[in-house]
């Protein structure tokens, strides 16, 4: 029974085998489910554009292709073309690959390491002192050393596993960064095309009170004339129609630059527009909201699932350090053959061959792998921490969104009223004016509600447009239902 100690050995070592240093990683808890509060069940309409009611659906999914919504075949055709040329999501998908490709090199740790090598050497020896080294006496030989080495680290207490796992940990995070690009990519698109739509609404609205202004003024012009008005009313309503038309420069501004904005999010440069333009009316709300329960969330959002992958990399990353300051095993073994000349390499007697094992363990190194091990759980520290402030922030950003939602529809039934308002109270005074009933003082003043009034209806409209799309990316953007949605897509 002379093996039964190397068969003992063999066992203790595979037992040993199946288990790891340093702290297996679990989940954190998902969050209970009055997280967010109160949920809203629907908003309030509106009776104009975009005043539709808007009601929330518990547990209804979030489509990968959430802006198709909005039933805009520009805004359609402009996401799908950024998913494509995009620089940021181009990077992303870059290094998403070489994560991956990193934590696949890492499992050749678990395999034996296989190295060929070719030793040719001349060399003369001191025969005044020592006798030759060849065979034959002579003191000057050629040496042939043909030789394959086989070396393996046995993985004895789990350090190279747990490292294996903070690789795969850490191309997983990379992942989630890619798709947190690609999320915030095709919502910037979208409030971006919405933006564009609402600054060409309080362009145009702008420009019709511009008109306005100029058939006033004509009007003052003729009263003038016929001595109905004073001089002073005719240079107040210069003045009135100058602000109008100064009002409508930083407009256009803002209108290009948005402009470039969304050229850039094309991966264009700003020369290369899209011919695509957006309007208010060219944009449906949709009204059907997903509401995703806070179990869901977690494994929704993009953030979390990196900030979760992040942790686990931690954790795995204090069973290597731990692991380093155990004792290492490494076994090699060479197979060869040696001769003076080329022909004789592989005849009888110029073989030869190594076996052997060695034991290391660290016994003294400045404490550096004490405080290395330290290092490591404080940083599985501060990963659990960011973990748990990335829920917050994320549960928060929800939160808001739903309130945003809510409040929208509501400034928009406000704006609407008071808008209507501000226009019939427009055209009672101008008639009046007309009539000689009312001072021109009193026309300025509703002329400036007007105008005040259609920009905010304006810009209440794109709010409640944005403000949905901003919902769609606070719940995660639908990301993991991109599988589902090719699969559909492919006939």
């Amino acid at each position: 029974m002379r093996h039964t100690p190397c068969l003992t050995a063999v066992t203790l070592c595979a037992l040993v085998a199946g288990c790891a240093v340093g702290p297996d990683f679990e989940r954190p808890a998902a969050p209970t489910a009055d997280s967010l509060g109160e949920l809203p069940k629907e908003t309030v309409s509106a009776p104009g554009p975009q005043g539709e009611s808007q009601h929330f659906v518990d547990g209804q999914d979030v489509a990968a292709a959430w802006w198709t919504l909005y039933r805009s075949p520009a805004l359609n055709k402009l996401v799908e073309e950024a998913l494509a040329a995009n620089a940021d999501v181009k990077a992303a998908q870059a290094a998403l690959r070489a994560a991956r490709e990193q934590a696949k090199a890492g499992y050749g740790v678990f395999l034996p390491n296989i190295e060929g090598s070719f030793q040719a050497i001349r060399q003369k020896d001191p025969t005044e002192s020592v006798s030759a080294t060849a065979a034959t006496g002579a003191p000057i030989l050629n040496l042939f050393t043909p030789q394959v080495t086989v070396s393996y680290t046995l993985d004895l207490l789990g350090g190279n596993r747990r490292a294996q796992e903070s690789l795969e940990a850490q191309a997983e995070a990379q992942r989630f960064v890619t798709e947190a690009t690609t999320v915030t990519l095709t919502t910037n698109l979208v409030v971006a095309a919405i933006t564009e739509a609402g600054l060409r609404g309080q362009v145009k609205a702008t420009e019709d009170i511009i008109a306005v202004e100029k058939s006033l003024l004509a009007i003052l012009h003729r009263q003038l004339a016929l001595g109905q008005v004073a001089e002073s009313d005719v240079l107040a309503q210069e003045a009135a129609l100058a602000q109008a038309e100064q009002a409508l420069p930083p407009l256009a501004k803002q209108l290009d630059q948005q402009r470039h904005q969304l050229t850039a999010l094309l991966g264009h440069l700003p020369g290369s527009a899209p011919s695509e333009t957006f309007a208010l009316d060219d944009l449906h709300l949709p009204d059907a909201l997903p509401a995703s329960l806070p179990s869901k969330l977690v494994d929704q959002r993009p953030d979390i699932r990196m900030a979760e992958a992040n942790l686990e990399a931690a954790s795995a990353n204090v069973g290597v350090a731990i692991a380093n300051r155990l004792p290492q095993i490494d076994l090699a073994a060479g197979l060869g053959s040696s001769s003076t000349s080329a022909s004789t390499l592989f005849a009888p007697g110029n073989g030869l061959w190594s076996i052997g094992g060695t034991l290391t363990q660290p016994l003294f190194d400045g404490f550096a792998l004490m405080h290395k091990e330290r290092a490591a759980r404080a940083n599985f520290e501060q990963a659990a921490a960011q973990y748990q402030s990335t829920v917050i922030a994320a549960f928060q950003n929800v939160a808001d969104s739903l309130t945003a939602i809510t409040n929208d529809a509501r400034a928009l039934a406000a704006a609407e009223a008071a808008e209507q308002a501000a226009s019939k109270s427009l055209a009672v005074t101008r008639r009046s004016l007309e009539l000689g009933a009312v001072p021109y003082l009193v026309l300025l003043n509703a002329e400036a509600a007007e105008l005040q009034a259609r920009n905010t209806l304006v810009q209440a409209q794109a709010n409640r447009l944005a403000d949905t799309a901003a919902l769609f990316q606070a719940l995660g953007g639908g990301w993991w239902n991109k599988e589902t949605q090719t699969a559909m897509a492919t006939p």
